[in-house]
């Protein structure tokens, strides 16, 4: 079940282009290569003015309201006049769209965008946009239309981290690198020691973000930060909802990406399994309860500020959620989780005066739709019932817009307002699971998977082989030279004179493969499923399998055609689906196409999945040392393909044309996660065509240098042993067994 994204042949000529030189030049015209160019021009340093003189003048010289008819809907130009008469976000504030007038502002902005007649009237608007719009709601409204306009599919944006470091770099490393420029390179070489900052051949910055600086801990679950905080993890979170908006209409949408709410559903769910195993790898138990009227015991420091200085708000230990300004706001989400659980009960809901299902597994995208979406307005005379204000009304009365309550268009947004850095906080996931607890409620109203729901006749899983699964920590190098303003002379020459790099440390495993054979008498198509999830709970007790299934993780999927007689099939893990490996630099990216001439191959090779991959670094959890027990799970099923789906098209061996693969959606009819995603009747699950499989994910400690530098200074004159004097000769052993003790003396004392 994968949304595949059909992206067209012409990415062959992503290279870089020269810049526009006549003004007149019809922007139809344009092969790929030069729209990828502008697009990359128009989100480069989006924080200052736009300083290639061509895109300005396009964008000075473009008028709106005099090209009504270059737009497919003229309503939406003439929305845009109004608004825009009224007043959009002023450029340098902070953008967010869990405020209803900012959404609506940006909503309108995509409607211009997506409903330019042709690439040349796109990019006039965009490039008027970028002139005089909000920074943020341009970089949001141009990427959106990227997505989902037929005349931009093969470009390439720059991943986010590029566009806007301040939802990935702490904003102490980012100060060091204002420094730095203010210094023009000046070094105090005793302080770039301590704090990690080199300077290499290249004239390049590089910037340790140190993890082991302890400041940045509030609580035991910053433990987790370096899965919380991975820039790639955040970044799949943040392409997921550019693929799939929660307020974009269906009509907007590729004709490839139904079930979109079911994904999304599942998409949570998935994220949720995979906190929860790193959660089992640091000793931490299962994922916090969350509720309206007790205190969020762990708090959050995000360590992040805005461009604009506004620093995000931090939640300290034991944070009181109720409060007199946000309780009409509490009682709003209750009402709307108490709709939806009473239509789950009912097994239906009427809006708008129509009767919903939701009584059957095809009923699950209707109820994604209720709890992330919205229902769309089915007659012009009734009012719509925006359901999908419940998720985010949760996250705003839990933590967020409160701050700066007063004013509710200037804000100061908290961590769970971005989608770039939602899943930075605790909460979020709380959250998250909170919700799902609705969608395992509906889903108790379905039957168990009975045996001919899961056999697979004369097919076997003879035998099954895992390479040993290793995980570490490495460094990786993130440009963040965007996050630092340029000089006058800098922008005459449109580049940085000082690039700024910053290093992070990062969970990475080592390449593994599954090898397992399946016997089968006959020839026939198959999917095959590989789930891995926890064995054991943080004490050590074995987790019921009913309990543990949605704990499962879905690590591959993909088609396979069976001979008669033995298959013997090998998977490795760069292989597996929907994965994206490190992505390239922007600036490196450009070098390296000008010199390719196999474009395709090259696309195919290295920028696979490039917006809508899971990081390939995260497919296991860091694990114990000694060895963490996880079960992996195989089964082979039949292939039911979805009506009038080209089978050809779902072959990932092809490269006649460059795909996008969003995940497992259509691969075939059966529903996602299956077959977990019901209750497991023990008595008649088990069959030939499956196999369970134990296995240890182990974790290899190294050395790394920040540590040992951070040791170095830091504890440089924690030695006191050395200065206490030692009277007693037990001073060295916790316990003597010559010392008397005292039996009246309270045991808790001692």
């Amino acid at each position: 079940m994968r949304a595949v994204l059909l992206l067209v042949v012409g990415l062959a000529g992503m290279a870089m282009a020269t810049p526009l030189t006549d003004d007149n030049r019809d922007l139809v015209t344009l092969d790929i290569k030069q729209r990828q160019l502008i697009i990359l021009k128009l989100l480069n340093h989006v924080m200052e003015p736009l300083m290639y003189k061509d895109l300005e003048e396009i964008g000075k010289n473009y008028k709106i309201e005099e090209n009504t008819d270059s737009y497919v809907k003229t309503d939406v130009v003439k929305t845009f006049v109004k608004m825009l008469k009224v007043g959009f976000l002023p450029r340098g504030e902070i953008f967010t769209l869990h405020i209803d007038r900012q959404l609506k502002e940006v909503v309108t902005m995509f409607h211009m965008l997506y409903y330019a007649k042709d690439f040349n009237t796109f990019i006039k608007t965009a490039c008027w946009m970028r002139l005089y719009l909000n920074e943020g709601m341009f970089v949001y409204a141009l990427t959106v239309a990227v997505r989902h306009r037929e005349d931009c599919r093969g470009i390439i944006l720059p991943p986010p981290y590029e566009i806007y470091p301040y939802y990935f770099v702490r904003a102490d490393v980012i100060q060091k690198a204002y420094l730095l420029k203010m210094k023009k390179g000046l070094l105090d070489h005793k302080l770039c020691d301590f704090y990690g900052i080199k300077k290499t051949d290249k004239d390049v910055y590089i910037i340790d973000e140190n993890i082991y600086d302890k400041r940045v801990y509030l609580c035991d679950e910053d433990k987790l930060r370096y899965f919380t905080e991975d820039i790639d993890l955040n970044t799949y979170y943040y392409y997921f909802h550019i693929d799939y908006p929660f307020w974009m209409k269906d009509r907007f949408m590729d004709k490839t990406k139904a079930r979109r709410f079911e994904l999304t559903v599942y998409m949570y769910q998935q994220i949720l399994a995979r906190y929860y195993l790193e959660r089992l790898s640091n000793g931490l138990g299962k994922i916090k309860e969350f509720s309206w009227h007790k205190t969020i015991k762990k708090g959050y420091w995000p360590w992040l500020k805005h461009h604009n200085g506004v620093e995000f708000p931090v939640r300290f230990d034991n944070y009181v959620i109720s409060h007199d300004y946000n309780r009409d706001v509490i009682r709003l989400c209750d009402e709307y989780e108490r709709i939806i659980r009473d239509a789950i009960i009912k097994g239906y809901i009427e809006i708008n005066g129509v009767r919903l299902e939701l009584n059957k597994y095809q009923d699950m995208e209707t109820l994604g739709r209720l709890i992330y979406g919205k229902i769309d307005k089915l007659d012009v005379d009734k009012v719509t019932v925006d359901s999908y204000r419940y998720l985010l009304i949760v996250m705003k009365a839990a933590l967020g817009l409160n701050t700066f309550y007063s004013d509710k268009y200037f804000v100061a947004p908290s961590i769970l307002d971005h989608y770039q850095t939602a899943l930075r906080d605790p909460v979020f996931y709380m959250l998250q699971k909170r919700i799902i607890d609705l969608v395992c409620l509906f889903k108790l109203r379905l039957p168990s998977y009975t045996k001919e729901d899961l056999y697979f006749p004369g097919v076997k899983i003879d035998n099954v082989n895992i390479d040993k699964l290793v995980t570490y920590f490495d460094d990786y190098l993130m440009d963040m030279t965007n996050a630092v303003y340029l000089t006058e002379d800098e922008l005459k020459k449109t580049k940085s004179d000082m690039k700024f790099f910053v290093r992070k440390r990062r969970l990475n495993h080592q390449p593994f493969k599954f090898t397992f054979d399946v016997l089968s008498d006959k020839a026939v198509d198959c999917v095959v499923r590989i789930f891995y999830g926890p064995k054991k709970d943080h004490m050590g007790r074995l987790i019921d399998i009913n309990v543990n299934r949605l704990n499962f993780i879905e690590l591959d999927t993909f088609l396979y055609k069976l001979t008669t007689g033995k298959n013997t099939i090998v998977r490795n893990s760069y292989d597996m689906h929907n994965l994206v490996r490190d992505r390239i630099m922007t600036r490196d990216l450009w070098k390296k196409v000008e010199s390719i001439t196999d474009m395709r191959d090259f696309f195919v090779k290295d920028l696979r999945n490039y917006h809508t991959g899971f990081p390939t670094r995260l497919l296991l959890p860091k694990g114990f040392v000694g060895g963490m027990d996880v079960v992996f799970y195989v089964i082979v099923t039949p292939l039911k393909l979805v009506d009038n789906v080209d089978i050809n098209v779902l072959d990932t061996d092809r490269k006649d044309f460059v795909r996008d693969f969003r995940s497992t959606v259509l691969l075939d009819k059966m529903p996602l996660g299956f077959p977990f995603d019901r209750r497991i009747d023990v008595g008649n699950f088990f069959t030939p065509n499956m196999k369970f499989v134990d296995a240890k994910i182990y974790h290899k400690k190294l050395t790394c240098d920040m540590k040992t530098r951070w040791n170095r200074w830091v504890l440089k004159n924690y030695n006191w042993v050395e200065w206490s004097s030692i009277d007693a000769d037990t001073y060295f052993v916790d316990s003597d067994i010559n010392m008397k003790v005292d039996r009246n003396v309270n045991l808790v004392d001692l």
